[in-house]
């Protein structure tokens, strides 16, 4: 068949293109993410994946870099995102103020009622070992939608001209009796006759194949005319399983960097690997170097004693020689421990800077003894660096996720219909989780700082405050530390106590220009009465 002869060879030619960041991905699987470590390797299940690791650092970093990007960029006690739209005058319509916040708690709900939450962790151990991970999102009859991290050995991946990853082709495995579980009669000969003969876990190999249709009609509704194609292959027999569609890209491909000239990213464990190599080269030699300390090798004169040697406790030797001064001594080799951990101590310390490990404890603990701006000023500098990936993050993972989501509850009847003062307006996704709003306490710190700069020549020239808006202030700043909008009046009640606080000024000054003007006709009064007395 045509169509599955031209995507086993795309298949093959991902394959090749793939081939060199392999040998790469077992290594740094076999230092920062063991249980994942087959990808050049094959190993039997339940087998020791730690054998040769001497130091976890690596592996308690990346931990610790997935639980902090979970709990402060995605976490499921908070919301961490909201919807909003780029018309501010349609923002202050009551009714669609409500219908975004009605689609966000829903979102939100789905998310969180799905398997969301550990697939998107694990997706994150993925990121800081591979420097790319997968996410797969389809409907769900019971939940709506569910969630399945892919590994990396089963991924491969081609960009757009835009550099957006829209194309996936995934390798895999299932035994015969799942597969018939899946696609019932549809599967090749090979896999009924296994099951004929009674061999239902007999493995075999799948390529499911999702990539942009070029030719369809967006007006039918069946699964071959939907802008996504989707294809199951399995490979030994080059037999077309199935071949259907989906309405969303529904795999999502986040890259933590990425070079221009590369489909795949890198990685923080990437970034430290020379230093998790020589954290964990170091750690064997010390422990091999104290172990002579605790437990040195001897010296002992030839023909001394009766061999062997017995070192255990209590143990009994016999002397061969008359000499009294042949004895056992201990053989010191003068290795210097401390000097050793120091060192390996600062090894480990880069690696945890590269996996972001003082930013979150830091986002975590809140040390008392710092103080509100020397939090803010740390929390700013480790930002700038984490910044970029933030904003890929958002980009290739969460509007995806969010935006298909949002699909599926509108096609199942989930989400209201909106408004319709909304009608061919687009909606903006907002994020407010802790991690985003500490990309933005730069914008916070930049604000107090012209505040700072500029109050002495306030104090001489109180007209160069006419350059700030201070109500875009307020509001930028509201918006930046994540301030519950509730708070915040709307433009338009803005305007009206303004106005308001202008007309009762104007009727004060009106009551006292009256009240002036009676004195002052009274005063003409009693002195126009004086002079007619006085005449």
């Amino acid at each position: 068949m045509a169509l599955v002869d031209e995507l086993i060879a795309r298949f093959n030619h991902l394959a090749n293109e793939r081939y060199t960041w392999e040998s790469h991905w077992q290594e740094i699987a076999d230092y920062v993410l063991p249980r994942k470590a087959e990808i050049t390797v094959k190993r039997t299940p339940g087998e020791k994946r730690t054998r040769n690791l001497y130091d976890t650092t690596a592996i308690r970093a990346n931990q610790i870099l997935a639980a902090g990007l979970h709990g402060y960029l995605t976490s499921p006690g908070t919301p961490w995102f909201t919807l909003r739209l780029q018309d501010a005058d349609l923002m202050e319509s009551r009714d669609v103020k409500l219908w975004l916040k009605d689609t966000e708690r829903k979102i939100r709900a789905a998310l969180n009622f799905s398997n969301f939450n550990s697939q998107i962790h694990e997706l994150y151990l993925d990121l800081g070992a591979f420097g790319t991970a997968c996410m797969y999102e389809e409907e769900d009859p019971a939940r709506m939608v569910r969630f399945d991290t892919r590994p990396i050995a089963e991924i491969y991946i081609a960009e757009n001209a835009l550099g957006i990853v829209d194309t996936v082709f995934r390798k895999f495995e299932m035994t015969a009796r799942q597969a018939y579980q899946r696609w019932g009669d549809k599967v090749s000969e090979p896999i009924k006759k296994a099951l004929e003969k009674n061999k239902p876990d007999e493995k075999f190999e799948f390529v499911h194949a999702v990539f942009p249709r070029e030719d369809y009609h967006p007006r039918k509704a069946d699964a071959k005319n939907m802008p996504w194609a989707s294809v199951y292959v399995e490979l030994s027999t080059k037999h077309l399983i199935s071949e259907g569609g989906y309405h969303e890209f529904p795999y999502f491909v986040p890259r933590w960097l990425k070079s221009s000239s590369e489909v795949y990213g890198r990685s923080p464990a990437m970034t430290a690997l020379p230093d998790i190599k020589m954290v964990n080269e170091m750690a064997r030699t010390i422990i091999k170097a104290a172990q002579k300390v605790v437990d040195p090798p001897v010296v002992l004169p030839h023909d001394g004693f009766l061999l062997p040697l017995k070192l255990t406790p209590g143990g009994i030797n016999y002397r061969t020689s008359p000499n009294p001064n042949d004895r056992v001594e201990p053989l010191i080799t003068g290795a210097d421990i401390p000097v050793g951990l120091n060192y390996k101590e600062t090894r480990r310390q880069a690696i945890r800077e590269a996996f972001f490990v003082d930013l979150f404890l830091l986002l975590a603990q809140r040390k008392a003894e710092m103080t509100a701006t020397e939090v803010l000023e740390r929390v700013e500098e480790k930002m700038v660096i984490l910044g970029p990936t933030l904003g890929r993050l958002m980009a290739e993972l969460l509007n995806p996720i969010i935006t298909r989501t949002f699909n599926i509850l509108s096609r199942r009847g989930v989400i209201a219909p909106p408004p319709p003062e909304l009608e061919g307006q687009e909606y903006i996704i907002e994020y407010v989780s802790p991690l985003a709003r500490a990309q933005r306490a730069a914008e916070v710190g930049a604000i107090n700082r012209l505040f700072l700069t500029v109050l002495p020549l306030i104090q001489l020239q109180p007209t160069v405050l006419d350059n700030i808006d201070g109500d875009r202030v307020v509001k930028h700043v509201a918006d930046a530390i994540g301030a519950p909008p509730e708070i915040l009046r709307s433009d338009r009640e803005v305007q009206q106590m303004r106005q308001e606080r202008i007309n009762q000024l104007q009727q004060q000054q009106l009551a006292e220009g009256i009240e002036r003007a009676v004195n002052v006709a009274k005063e003409a009064s009693q002195i126009k009465g004086i002079e007619e007395i006085a005449g």
